[in-house]
């Protein structure tokens, strides 16, 4: 039988992106599919968009504003899929990003193994998504996988995964404690990615990551839930990884990660930027003090850290509005003429 892959949504406050995102799991050309959204009590229009697509294959869920990582475990708990395909609200797959994954899945000798596949940021036009490889685009056990990760900063999106059904019993559930911001699926997947047999990459199956600027759920900023978030979701990734390898590499890459993150929390919660040196320390390496670039350093040194770190949020918030204003404009004037984005 052609096993059945449960398309997993999770959404809250996504009017503007959820109907694009659901029409990209209906279209999937793999046949037997269930898509199920969970609409973790938005207060803007998402569910009444989502309801419109409600069918035998679209199942639609309610419930009071948990978080994200409890919609996706609601979501898991009613799914039947022998296979999991999680989706952000915002984010889209190519039409036949499944059934490329799937392929391989079918050939393979164990349901233990991880599919990833090519990624590419957007804004509006899909048509202007830039794939740009990395060295984590390739056939690699779990700790190889870890280890180039953090060594080199790199990032995976969710939406690229397909996981098997036994893998997703094995890795777990999501971790309620953790609230995005690139927190929750980080960590979620180093569990997934060690409790499989290896990540095989699938180059031609494809996923769009659309940058959605401040109001997105993966945006940090200066919130202080998100970042200790993020400080609990580092502390755990490095456990997960120590835990199956303690080796000089795994270390050095711990913190390299460590120092990858540490101008999120500079300098206004010094209280874990202390916590986290003490934890280079552990793992034999030390931090070095973020550094400004020429067009902030001249305000720290004018009128302090916290006034140039909010120079810098501030001109990357205005940067990403002009481009997404821009982008939004050229997406619209193209539908108007009936070209495709």
């Amino acid at each position: 039988m052609t096993p059945l892959v449960s398309i997993l949504i999770p959404a809250y406050n996504a009017e503007p992106w959820i109907a694009e995102t659901i029409r990209s799991a209906v279209g999937q050309t793999w046949p037997n599919k269930e898509i199920i959204v969970v609409d973790d009590g938005s207060t803007d229009q998402t569910l009444s968009i989502v309801q419109k697509f409600a069918s035998k294959t679209v199942s639609v869920v309610t419930q009071e504003n948990q978080g994200v990582c409890a919609a996706r475990n609601r979501a898991y708990e009613i799914c039947q899929g022998d296979y999991i395909q999680w989706l952000d609200a915002d984010d889209l797959l190519s039409r036949d990003k499944i059934a490329k994954q799937m392929d391989v899945a079918e050939q393979s000798q164990s349901k233990r193994t991880l599919l990833s596949s090519a990624w590419g940021f957007f804004i509006f036009r899909t048509s202007k998504a830039r794939f740009t490889p990395t060295s984590l685009w390739c056939d690699l056990s779990p700790i190889e996988w870890l280890q180039r990760r953090w060594e080199e900063n790199l990032h995976m999106n969710p939406a690229t995964w397909l996981v098997s059904r036994e893998l997703t019993d094995a890795a777990g559930r999501w971790d309620t404690r953790l609230l995005g911001g690139g927190t929750d699926d980080g960590e979620y997947f180093c569990r997934a990615i060690l409790a499989s047999d290896g990540i095989r990459f699938v180059p031609d199956a494809r996923v769009f990551y659309r940058t959605a600027g401040s109001g997105s759920l993966s945006y940090i900023g200066r919130s202080n839930k998100k970042l200790e978030s993020l400080f609990l979701a580092m502390q755990l990734q490095i456990g997960h990884l120590r835990s199956v390898d303690d080796s000089e590499r795994s270390r050095a890459a711990c913190v390299n990660y460590i120092q990858g993150w540490l101008p999120n929390f500079y300098p206004d919660r010094q209280d874990i930027v202390k916590q986290l040196e003490q934890l280079a320390s552990s793992l034999g390496g030390q931090l070095e003090a973020p550094r400004l670039s020429w067009k902030y350093a001249w305000i720290e040194k004018l009128f302090g850290s916290a006034a140039a770190k909010q120079a810098q949020l501030s001109y990357n918030q205005a940067k990403s509005f002009a481009l997404r204003t821009w982008d939004r404009m050229m997406y619209s004037c193209k539908h108007e003429n009936g070209l495709l984005a």
